[in-house]
């Protein structure tokens, strides 16, 4: 086991990839020389020069339908979106061409290509540049969804979108990019579609996603120590596929399911997960389902306004103390 940061990680993972597989390819805007605005590409040029670490225009349409154009023919293609707010501007070719070729050619033409994007809020980027995309993916048939929170998923998961058969969006969180985790030496891939409970608890389910996962393990803590409640704690890590069996095996213990989004809060991915635990998981309910996620507003970039906005393990704790108690 090596100690890595998450953005290391990120480098890690494709080159892993880029090594086990020639076809494998990287492009973007400054992921070559420059290693990428986030320095998540560092040193790929380097090794695998400059045919396969291409740096593009400025043109999110450009780099989207240069890794579609790719993959038809044959390569294994990665594209870097500097932030994922910009896929708003290539949205036709990701929603109406890239997910949709495989299905429309009846599995004549596949696409096994990878947009990996900087996601999320905390950096004070403001509005356009801090928004969580990942359930705008997960709305899209043919789009698989991948957010992990820890460098170990981080390597893990790049590495399975890299070697599967469907395009995957791979949404590498801004706040966790200088986080430190154990990443295992040599080969590492970790299965797309399950889902990870990262902390074991008996009188309520937390389940979270990429920077609302340490969130809700620090309020899991907190719960412990200052007010007796045992919360379990499930880091999706993917929402395409999503592992409803261990949501379900979790609640079914609990008795009691939280959703701790950082999405906003209309249509997002806890709205889908609310709602399958009420169909597949009414009979082992002991209280009502309650989502704790960002307000519907545009983010702000003052730090004490973003804060507020986002959900804080202070209003983690608070939400599941007050429901817990109402439920008595």
């Amino acid at each position: 086991m090596t100690e890595l940061t998450y953005r290391a990680a990120v480098a890690a993972g494709i080159a892993q990839e880029m090594e086990r597989d020639p076809l494998v390819v990287l492009i973007g805007e400054d992921v070559g020389a420059a290693g990428g605005v986030f320095k998540l590409t560092e040193g790929l040029l380097d090794r695998f020069g400059p045919e396969r670490v291409r740096d593009t225009p400025i043109s999110e349409q450009a780099i989207v339908g240069a890794a579609m154009g790719a993959a038809m023919t044959g390569l294994r293609p990665i594209a870097e979106l500097m932030f994922s707010d910009f896929f708003a501007v290539a949205w036709d070719m990701v929603a109406n061409q890239i997910a949709k070729t495989r299905y429309m050619t009846d599995g004549q033409v596949s696409l096994p290509l990878v947009l990996r994007t900087a996601n999320g809020a905390g950096l004070r980027f403001g509005a356009q540049h801090s928004q969580s995309i990942e359930n705008w993916a997960m709305a899209i048939p043919g789009l698989k969804v991948v957010a992990p929170s820890t460098p170990a998923d981080m390597k893990g998961l790049m590495a399975a979108a890299i070697r599967d058969p469907d395009p995957v969006i791979v949404c590498e969180h801004k706040a966790l990019l200088a986080t430190k985790g154990e990443v295992p030496d040599g080969e590492h891939v970790e299965p797309l579609g399950r889902a990870k409970v990262v902390r074991e608890g008996a009188d309520c389910t937390l389940v979270a996603l990429a920077v609302m996962v340490p969130r809700a393990l620090e309020a899991a803590d907190r719960l412990q120590t200052d007010h007796g409640i045992s919360a379990e704690v499930i880091d999706l890590r993917t929402l395409v596929p999503l592992d409803v069996t261990t949501i379900l095996e979790s609640l079914e213990q609990t008795g009691r399911l939280f959703t701790v989004e950082e999405n906003p809060r209309l249509c997002g991915w806890g709205a889908e997960i609310v709602s399958l635990a009420a169909d597949e998981g009414f009979w082992n309910l002991d209280a009502p389902l309650v989502r704790i996620t960002t307000p519907h507003i545009p983010l702000a970039s003052a730090a004490v306004l973003e804060d507020a906005a986002l959900p804080s393990v202070e209003r983690i704790v608070d939400i599941v103390r007050t429901r817990l108690r109402e439920a008595r």
